[in-house]
């Protein structure tokens, strides 16, 4: 079933990953987007972007195949960035936020696009110094991809638990583990899709929204999944960049086989149950905030559970599909990213040991060049 679907353009990856631009003595944020991408790399040409603040860089993978097109590519894409930043006097971090950098400090990237939201949202626009993970999954049935999307969403929570990686925010320690969400949910139209009972429903939503003047394109409705505007896919949004590529390809893995199970489900007349977005919101409350080691509830039972006890079930739902999507060793690495810790976890481990932000930079760093063969900067203990 799977590869013909496949050859109808079902299930194929498409990768986004934010990355900080870093002085490797300082650790602090660098505004040097222009110099990264002014040198002459034919890959990052084609394949790295600009964001708002020109302390962010974006690398964006073509279409891939299935996960070790997208493995190849993502690896390739971090090494070569990784390269020029350093050619540059400059290194490459990634995390959710950057644990110490303040956003009035990070200079605006001029183009038309963003002054425009910056006119139009101000403080909102200019504070929103934040880093995440995009995983397009090819989709070209439209109507279907919106049942399929309210049936995901109450796996939203478990997505952002595992992929949480920003616990600190301009200097200090936040609370959360994805202090990345909460300063996205700033920005209009955010947090949980709505729930749509068909793409003509949802596309009325968007026409209303433009005469409306709410918006002048549907990419200017954030939510943590959308159908993309102008690709076949869904484009899961809610993940904090990750340290590691083996966990990038790892969340790919599961949001894959994820969507796969659902539509499987839906052309045999078949769903997971819809749950209220009130009711799934609380959930993605306890994600943000806990991350791996807190509770979410089990609404079917109504009750706590603890998160593994959710994943495991999660894992046991999609784990066939990836199987056929040859994905079960990335899928098993969730496991392995629950075990050692994920970002946040490893993020604050650091400042323990360290006691010192510069000393959880220098650790995301280490771990954003893993498996790139281009080695970190070598900087002294403390700038």
């Amino acid at each position: 079933m799977v590869e013909k679907l496949r050859k109808k353009g079902f299930f194929s990856l498409g990768i986004e990953e934010e990355f900080q631009i870093v002085d490797p003595n300082t650790r602090e944020l660098r505004s040097h987007i222009e110099e990264v991408l002014e040198q002459d790399n034919i890959v990052l040409r084609e394949s790295a972007r600009r964001e708002m603040h020109q302390s962010v860089v974006e690398t964006g993978t073509g279409i891939c195949k299935d996960i070790q097109d997208a493995r190849k590519e993502v690896t390739s894409l971090r090494t070569e960035l990784a390269r020029v930043a350093a050619f540059k006097g400059m290194t490459i971090a990634a995390a959710g936020t950057h644990p110490m950098s303040h956003w009035h400090d990070q200079d605006i990237t001029d183009h038309e696009r963003y002054e425009v939201l910056v006119e139009e949202l101000k403080n909102v626009a200019r504070k929103n110094l934040i880093f995440g993970l995009h995983v397009h999954v090819g989709f070209p049935d439209r109507e279907a991809a919106i049942h399929v999307i309210n049936a995901a969403s109450y796996f939203v929570p478990h997505l952002l638990a595992l992929s949480c990686n920003s616990p600190f925010w301009v200097g200090q320690d936040s609370g959360w583990s994805s202090y990345r969400v909460k300063v996205f949910e700033s920005f209009p139209r955010t947090g949980l899709p709505q729930h749509f009972h068909s793409l003509s429903e949802y596309e009325d939503y968007v026409k209303l929204l433009v005469k409306l003047n709410c918006i002048d394109n549907p990419k200017k409705i954030w939510w943590d999944i959308r159908l993309h505007p102008t690709f076949d896919t869904i484009e899961f949004r809610m993940c904090d960049v990750q340290q590691r590529v083996d966990e990038t390809l790892a969340l790919t893995a599961m949001i894959q086989a994820l969507v796969a199970k659902l539509y499987r489900l839906h052309q045999s007349n078949m769903t997971f149950r819809i749950y209220r977005r009130m009711m799934t919101d609380e959930n993605r409350f306890r994600a943000a905030r806990y991350g791996t080691e807190g509770k979410l509830i089990d609404f079917a039972k109504r009750e706590e559970v603890e998160f593994t006890s959710l994943f495991e079930e999660l894992y046991e739902f999609v784990k066939d599909d990836a199987e056929e999507l040859g994905t079960t060793e990335e899928l098993n690495y969730l496991r392995t990213m629950i075990k050692e810790g994920n970002g946040a976890i490893r993020q604050r481990r650091a400042f323990e040991k360290t006691k010192t932000l510069e000393g959880v930079i220098d650790s995301i760093i280490a771990d954003t060049h893993l498996g790139l063969g281009v080695s970190a900067p070598k900087v002294s203990a403390k700038a």
